[in-house]
């Protein structure tokens, strides 16, 4: 409250003090004695003071030695990890061609979408859009591709396992880039300094000029497998088809190997625990006090750490909300329940012939995936870093601001009982007013340091 609107609405109270001061009474009380002018006085000023602070100027919440344990693992963000099955995924070169391909819109089938297009730099790699429209309208949000060097599935659905192998899907998604590896392999090779790049790196491209041996167009449809394009992907001989896919593979490695540049760090809220690790003031002070409250909150009441967790805050993994589709109505999006087939019968996948560790760890975990009905409805954890920058939210887009996720959390209202193993820990938080705008200081203190702006457009 400014001290204008202070002074109005203390104004009736001052002017009674004073007039006792002179002897006068307020209303039918007696006189106030100059022991009992200094209470009141002391009183008024303690009133006005409190009044002026605010509520983000109180004192700071007292974190406990628990609290004190999660904060830290919640930070710092360790260094991007490895991809046994990427062999380009550490290189600069791979980096730099994965950037041009990212803004190349020729690898589309109308020419003009890009990467980019959706996951648009300037809309914090998203487009702002409740659902993804491309060529057409998807049924999904398009996710940001902060941090997603750090994931383990890709996708709401993690129909994918790795950062390259979900890059392949979008450019032969009809809705989407509605393209093909074929056009998409002569689309690099007609682009003189993509083809340089690229087969400095992995060789020579297949000889697709032969037309007897390459067809215009052509992909595995297992959905579809009538259609031109899958016809003439069968007809094509087995050794050429391998050829295909193992480029078609390399051009997704590099495409990640540039995604994984795409790390969101060194927040405030980063800067407030490496204060605590050191007992640093000035650092401290990095996280207001309102934000601090709404992380004892996400700590604590909120339960939020238990599946955003970790440095990346996400446990990677996969939850049922029973969040209605945007139309209202029962959940119809099945979720991980379909994406788990999908991911196991991916020839792309960690154990696939194009990995570049085909009985590696990420291989390893394949195995032991088992689907169930548990898995309906359920999608991804998203990481919760620069998430204040990327809205809508929820897997279709559900709500078009953090305020109103915050305020779902708090009562579940519209969420829908899926099945008798949906998420136990869901329970209304039942937040105030003042809670919910704590949390949300809080969520916007995970934005981080500015990516350098040579990432952010075609090299």
């Amino acid at each position: 409250m400014r001290c204008e609107q202070l002074a109005l609405a203390y104004a009736g109270t001052l002017g009674a003090v004073l007039r006792c001061h002179r002897g006068r009474h307020l209303r039918a009380g007696p006189v106030l004695h100059r022991p009992r002018l200094k209470f009141f006085g002391a009183l008024l000023l303690s009133t006005l003071a409190v009044a002026a602070l605010g509520q983000g100027d109180l004192p700071g919440p007292e974190f406990s030695a628990r609290d004190l344990q999660r904060i830290a693992s919640l930070s710092p963000l360790g260094p991007v990890p490895g991809d046994e099955t990427n062999r380009f995924a550490l290189d600069p070169r791979a980096a730099l061609l994965g950037q041009r391909l990212f803004f190349e819109p020729g690898l589309s089938a109308n020419g003009k979408t890009a990467c980019a297009t959706c996951h648009d730099p300037e809309q914090s790699f998203g487009d702002g859009l409740p659902r993804a429209v491309a060529l057409a309208e998807g049924p999904r949000r398009t996710p940001s591709l902060w941090n997603l060097a750090y994931a383990r599935w890709y996708f709401y659905d993690g129909r994918a396992d790795s950062l390259w192998a979900q890059a392949l899907q979008p450019m032969e998604n009809e809705i989407e880039m509605g393209s093909d590896r074929l056009a998409i392999l002569r689309a690099v090779q007609s682009r003189p300094l993509l083809r340089s790049e690229f087969e400095a790196l992995r060789g020579a491209l297949p000889e697709l000029s032969d037309s007897e041996r390459f067809p215009e167009h052509a992909r595995p449809r297992p959905d579809a497998p009538g259609s031109a394009e899958a016809v003439a992907w069968l007809a094509m001989a087995p050794e050429d088809r391998e050829a295909v896919n193992r480029a078609f593979a390399d051009l997704g490695k590099m495409l990640a190997a540039y995604e994984r540049l795409l790390v969101s760090r060194d927040s405030a809220f980063d800067r407030f625990a490496e204060g605590l690790r050191e007992d640093d003031a000035e650092k401290k002070a990095a996280l207001s006090v309102d934000a601090q409250r709404g992380l004892k909150l996400f700590l604590g009441k909120g339960r939020c750490r238990l599946c955003h967790n970790g440095p990346n805050f996400s446990d990677g993994e996969f939850h049922g909300l029973g969040l209605a589709p945007p139309g209202g109505g029962m959940p119809t999006d099945a979720g991980r329940y379909n994406g788990l087939p999908a991911l196991l019968a991916d020839p792309f996948n960690a154990r696939g012939a194009y990995s570049d560790a085909p009985a590696g760890v990420r291989a390893r975990i394949l195995k032991g995936l088992r689907r169930s009905t548990s898995n309906w409805g359920e999608f991804k954890t998203p990481s919760l870093r620069e998430v204040s920058r990327r809205g809508p939210f929820m897997h279709a887009g559900q709500f078009a601001t953090l305020e109103v996720v915050l305020e779902f959390y708090s009562t579940l209202e519209g969420a829908a009982a899926l099945h008798q193993h949906q998420e136990q820990i869901l329970a209304p938080r039942n937040f105030s007013a003042g809670e919910r705008a704590d949390l949300l200081a809080f969520l916007e203190s995970l934005e981080g340091a500015p990516l350098p702006a040579t990432l952010l457009k075609a090299p």
